[in-house]
């Protein structure tokens, strides 16, 4: 069953923007994994860290 929760950074689970912990509630994951696998995934080649800046701009922020 898909989770029905708009895309949005948190407000309160946030290290940075809350960009990851954002994703992670949205796709059912815990924080703490979407942080390893992004930490993770900037040791690839690839524009990682560029699409955490792009998503940090355009995610909204979760409401209170």
């Amino acid at each position: 069953m898909p989770n029905t929760t708009t895309l949005a950074r948190s407000r309160t689970d946030r290290v940075i923007a809350g960009v990851c912990a954002g994703l992670a509630e949205r796709i059912g994951w815990r924080p703490t994994t979407m942080r390893l696998l992004f930490v993770v995934s900037c040791l690839l080649p690839g524009p990682q860290f560029l699409v955490y800046l792009v998503l940090w701009v355009i995610m909204p922020k979760a409401p209170r």
